[in-house]
């Protein structure tokens, strides 16, 4: 059986509503802006990536790529930062470093993705240099670059299961097989709801993950049906784009109280 593991400090919210890439209608994800428009609204999570440049520095951003979200073109990590620097999201907003998003609000907690191999030691040394140990829950889709990054760190973060992990404790789930030795070195299981427009996510998931003590945060969220249904099935925290939608129907619950402290 897998054993419980001690709460980590980033669960300490009876809900987990997080700000997917902050919070913007104008496409400046994963900007300062964004984040600011998500803790304006009174959210104390926010969900990011990370990339690290050529000459190791951890940016937040999405794709491996700028060409999508910038005005500039190229891979990140085949860019030193003073060209990522320059580029503009929405060609308006900088491409923020992940040290100021841990930074700029010491109050709030940050989830953070990272994408690429390029990131693992400029995450690190972004979370220490800044001491959010307590504030940072690590996730990859690849448990292998997480351990990584974990290996790392002077202290523990608290951490997401990646794809496989996932991918193993939804099957087990479904056919009534072991599932929880898939869940032993992750405190939380940050998961899609479904697959397509195909629902995977069951209440016998949730039940088995309370079970070993862990955390199921969904994503991405974005109806007020979805958000209210997950809620209702005992998910631990949602995680959506639409930051405005989700605080209303947790205040709308009584839910939000924490938020405001």
């Amino acid at each position: 059986m897998t054993p419980t593991r001690t709460p980590h400090p980033y669960f300490d919210a009876p809900f987990a509503a997080l700000a997917h890439r902050g919070f913007s209608r104008d496409g400046l994800e994963n900007s300062m802006a964004a984040f600011q428009a998500a803790v304006d609204l009174g959210f104390r999570y926010l969900e990011t990536d990370a990339h690290g440049t050529a000459d190791g520095v951890a940016v937040a951003l999405h794709d491996s790529s700028l060409d999508r979200t910038t005005d500039a073109d190229g891979d990140v990590a085949d860019l030193p930062w003073e060209q990522v620097r320059h580029a503009r999201i929405g060609g308006v907003e900088a491409v923020p470093l992940l040290e100021d998003v841990l930074g700029t609000w010491p109050g709030v907690r940050v989830n953070i993705d990272v994408k690429a191999e390029s990131g693992i030691v400029p995450v690190a040394e972004a979370i220490e240099r800044t001491g959010a140990h307590d504030r940072v829950c690590l996730a990859s889709f690849s448990a292998q670059r997480r351990e990584a990054t974990l290996a790392r760190l002077t202290r523990p973060v608290a951490t997401s299961a990646g794809t496989s992990e996932a991918a193993r404790f939804f099957a087990g789930g479904l056919l009534g097989l072991g599932t929880l030795r898939s869940l032993r070195t992750v405190d939380a299981l940050q998961i899609p709801w479904r697959v397509g427009m195909v629902p995977v996510l069951t209440q016998r998931h949730i039940r088995l993950a309370h079970e070993a003590g862990r955390t199921v945060h969904v994503w991405t969220v974005n109806r007020r049906e979805e958000m209210e249904s997950l809620i209702d099935a005992g998910v631990d925290g949602i995680v959506t784009d639409r930051a405005d939608l989700l605080k209303e129907v947790l205040v709308a619950r009584g839910m939000w109280s924490w938020f405001d402290r």
